[in-house]
């Protein structure tokens, strides 16, 4: 463990840290994240240059290197220890029309700040898409562009807590249909139209003749009709890069550049157009530049809750070993995912828990998921070795590892682990490493 007592005056000193708002994509002038304001308080002070400063900046830079992956919904508890200078990062697929949403509980509540920064992932970079503080906000991201994204949390220095991150999908826009209708999707984007002559360009909202149509976002309105649709109108939401289509609507009840907000009523359900023959229904559609989109994901009613956390948070910051050989340690909590398979015995230190797996790292600092039901307490012993020389007990399971203690030949040592060409060992309330 690191310890940095001579410095624990100096930084408090001079990194008092406020509240930042929560902060989007930089703009013409560059605003400053949260973390970045914290980063430069720790230059400022001329920290930086100390091996605390150092790592922590570091910390920062190699969990962007080596993100686990994790699917959404997710939720996981986690423990940043003080002596520790940590930083995680995860990495998830979006969607296009998802709305996601950050929330991050501490304990404690006060004096423990996380910084949370959430970016895209480029072919040969990253960009931006918003950070926090954690100081009580919640953090949505509407997802405009389908891809990879990253996120890292990153605690202050000096500081413990406990935290629970949740991460929950839903979607941008309302739905367009009043729910006093009994509205149901009966017919999906790309499905064959005309005899397989075209594409379904939207989906199919059937409802109650009449159910009023509501705006799915605050915007401007442009009603109008046309052979296919009928009578129509097309919303333009603010701040977007596409535009909505109202199709076969039995009358408008807006008129052209008129403001909308979500909810209001712009029309009612009918079968204008060439929907005459078919129960009255809402055909809503999403067009840009690109040509049309799929709208289930803008306007799916469902939010998905994450699984609940079932490994015991009682070990976090606690090691732990793997029982049995064949222990998988996944780089993702897909369990279909390619693992890699671990002879037992080997120590672990717990960072979080998630569903039925515990975020773990082994002792060279590699991470990764691995079921709870394979992983057991480190206190019990698995054999007495007695000493048949002197051995130095190190830090690390590295030979450059710092000197902890010289154990004396003729002692008798409780192994609790083993790790490479290593043992982990207690001895009158030591612990540490020897070589085999």
């Amino acid at each position: 463990m690191f310890r940095y007592q001579p410095l624990i005056f100096l930084l408090c000193s001079v990194l008092f840290f406020s509240a930042c708002n929560t902060t989007g994509p930089a703009g013409l002038f560059k605003k400053l994240t949260p973390h970045e304001i914290y980063g430069n308080k720790i230059k400022n002070a001329g920290l930086q240059q100390t091996a605390m400063g150092r790592q922590w900046f570091q910390a920062a830079d190699n969990s962007l290197n080596k993100p686990l992956k994790i699917q959404i919904p997710y939720k996981e508890t986690g423990y940043f220890a003080s002596d520790r200078i940590n930083a995680t990062a995860l990495q998830f697929n979006a969607t296009r029309g998802e709305k996601l949403t950050f929330s991050l509980a501490k304990n404690p509540a006060t004096d423990f700040s996380v910084f949370m920064d959430i970016w895209r992932q480029e072919a040969n970079d990253r960009s931006l898409m918003a950070s926090a503080d954690t100081s009580g906000k919640v953090l949505e991201l509407e997802i405009k562009r389908t891809g990879t994204y990253l996120l890292r949390l990153q605690p202050e220095l000096l500081r413990s807590g406990e935290y629970t991150l949740t991460i929950t999908s839903g979607p941008s826009l309302s739905f367009p249909v009043s729910s006093s209708g009994n509205p149901r999707i009966e017919s999906v984007f790309g499905a064959d139209r005309d005899a397989g002559i075209r594409r379904h360009e939207g989906i199919d909202i059937f409802a109650t003749f009449r159910t009023p149509v509501l705006a799915a976002a605050e915007g401007t309105v442009q009603p109008g009709d046309n052979n296919l649709g009928g009578k129509v109108v097309f919303l333009r939401p603010k701040d977007a890069d596409y535009t909505l289509y109202y199709a076969h609507l039995d009358s408008q009840t807006v008129s052209y550049g008129q403001n909308v907000r979500p909810g209001d009523t712009i029309g009612l359900v009918g079968n204008t157009g060439n929907a005459r023959t078919t129960p009255s229904h809402l055909h809503f559609g999403i067009y840009s530049n690109e040509g049309a989109i799929d709208p289930l994901v803008f306007i799916k009613k469902t939010t998905v809750k994450p699984p609940t956390i079932a490994a015991k948070i009682n070990f976090l910051n606690d090691s732990m070993r793997t029982a049995t050989p064949g222990t998988r340690l996944m780089q993702a909590t897909n369990v279909e995912t390619s693992a890699e398979l671990l002879p037992a015995g080997i120590p672990v230190l717990v960072e979080a828990a998630t569903a039925n797996y515990f975020k773990v790292t082994l002792p060279d600092n590699h991470s990764g998921f691995i079921s709870a039901s394979q992983l057991v307490s480190i206190d019990k012993t698995i054999r007495k070795l007695t000493l048949s020389s002197n051995y130095e007990l190190l830090q690390n399971p590295d030979a450059l590892s710092a000197k902890k203690a010289v154990l004396v030949q003729g002692n008798q040592v409780n192994v609790i682990g083993e790790f490479n060409r290593f043992y982990l060992v207690k001895n009158n309330g030591l612990t540490g490493w020897i070589k085999k």
